[in-house]
């Protein structure tokens, strides 16, 4: 006789129980423990159970891959991200902070989806159809074919998307929608993975392409189930600081392209702009060189942009004190110390203060040699050229490292005016107009420092 039984699997970490528990005994979470289908066994033999298809298997070779064509939502730096446009049928997550601007930037995109002659739907559970016309008129994105409805029931939101037919929808947001069938509190896991399914296949069923605005946990998680991330095509996060108007999409999941690219915005009273270029919002400009200043060259994602790396060396006041902004601390503190044991520079008794200008983070171990390049800089006062760029990884020992991508970022370099490169030994290909100076180890970059500085003065 075949045994038919049943398993309760959690849908965080897969634990699987004997019976139903409102919290995973595994990973502790509360809401994740469903029931789940088991094939019955005939003697311990899980019985096999074939279905006929409804659509055959094809070759590969003959799909169309014209199906998954690239439509461009008119914002260039969201195109860049999402490695074009947007797909029809596709389903895009963008989850950021409160108040980053993701209200703004697809209101924006769904003007100008809307400008190219298609029609667009803009579902808000979050704020009134009033709320969303007066952004609208601030940032000029009020269009005839851009559709307003103020509704957080997913089956009102479903009979909208029919009755106006759009080709693109947006979502605002997707834990404030909630649905009858599925049981949970409204942003609750149960609920936000029905809605998100139910959102997922009206999109592969009717072609329509949908973009979904996501809460973040305060660690900076995409609330609610992990399942969420896999549902969707598409996740993208939107960053920014609340004291700098930058505003960066980073791709996180792409199915239709690349899913290391970054976009950069500018979020002002009247609106978000694209900004094509952001390498000149990272630089301090000054007519003269000042010392404990360095330039490199960091990507972000596949994108190169230039940074800046300020230091200041104070007298000691007793215990050395280590400020930075912008920079990792705990390999700041490593650098100092490599400067100190390597390059024979007593910075270790001092106060080292380090920033970033534009309030750009660089998280690039290629950072390394222009954090090093400032601090002694600043130690013994002598400033290198604003031509001068620096790029590569210092290691404990005092060597100079390789990093990826140094064609991009010499690239990048040249092309905005820098004439000199200190980098680690082992660099083939060099932009016209742009020289290359290897160092081996951080004593080497000190010479190099030194001589540079001289030969400008």
């Amino acid at each position: 006789m075949a045994k038919a039984r049943s398993q309760y699997r959690c849908s965080e970490c897969h634990h699987v129980t004997a019976k139903w528990v409102g919290r995973c005994p595994d990973c502790g979470t509360w809401g994740t423990v469903d029931e789940v289908a088991v094939l019955a066994t005939v003697n311990g033999v899980a019985a096999r159970r074939t279905v006929a298809p409804t659509t055959p298997a094809v070759p590969l070779s003959s799909i169309d891959p014209s199906t998954t064509k690239h439509f461009p939502t008119g914002v260039s730096e969201l195109d860049r991200v999402l490695g074009g446009g947007i797909v029809p049928g596709s389903v895009t997550l963008l989850a950021g902070d409160p108040g980053v601007g993701k209200s703004t930037l697809l209101l924006e995109v769904a003007s100008r989806w809307a400008e190219s002659g298609r029609r667009a739907l803009y579902l808000s559970g979050e704020e009134s159809a009033g709320q969303i016309r007066m952004r609208a008129e601030r940032t000029g994105c009020a269009h005839d074919d851009v559709f307003l409805a103020a509704e957080s029931d997913l089956q009102t939101a479903l009979g909208h998307i029919d009755e106006v037919r759009p080709t693109l929808v947006v979502v605002d947001s997707v834990q404030t929608m909630s649905t009858t069938e599925a049981d949970g509190v409204t942003g609750g896991v149960t609920q936000v993975r029905a809605v998100t399914t139910a959102l997922t296949m009206t999109a592969k069923t009717t072609g329509v392409a949908i973009i979904l605005v996501g809460h973040v946990t305060k660690d900076g998680a995409i609330a609610g189930p992990r399942s969420l991330e896999h549902l969707v095509d598409v996740v993208l996060h939107f960053e920014g600081d609340k004291t700098s108007s930058l505003r960066m999409v980073r791709g996180v999941k792409n199915r239709f392209g690349a899913a290391d690219e970054v976009g950069c915005f500018m979020l002002h009273d009247n609106g978000i702009e694209c900004v094509a270029d952001p390498s000149g919002l990272f630089l301090d400009q000054r007519p003269a060189p000042v010392s404990g200043t360095a330039v490199t060259v960091t990507l972000d994602g596949k994108r190169p942009l230039i940074g800046e790396v300020q230091a200041l060396i104070a007298a000691p006041t007793g215990t050395p004190r280590r400020a930075v902004s912008g920079i990792d601390s705990s390999r700041a503190a490593m650098i100092a110390a490599v400067l100190e044991k390597r390059a024979h520079l007593r910075v270790g008794p001092c106060d080292i203060y380090l920033s970033t200008v534009g309030g750009m983070r660089l998280t690039d171990p290629s950072s390394d040699l222009a954090v090093a390049l400032a601090i002694a800089s600043a130690y013994v006062d002598l400033p290198l050229p604003t031509t001068v760029v620096a790029i590569g990884e210092v290691g404990l020992a005092g060597d100079l490292r390789r990093v990826s991508g140094m064609e991009r970022r010499l690239a990048e370099a040249a092309r905005l005016g820098f004439t000199c490169a200190i980098v680690p030994p082992g660099v083939q290909t060099v932009p016209i107009g742009l020289r290359a100076i290897a160092a081996d180890n951080i004593t080497a970059a000190m010479r190099v420092l030194r001589d540079v500085s001289n030969n400008s003065g």
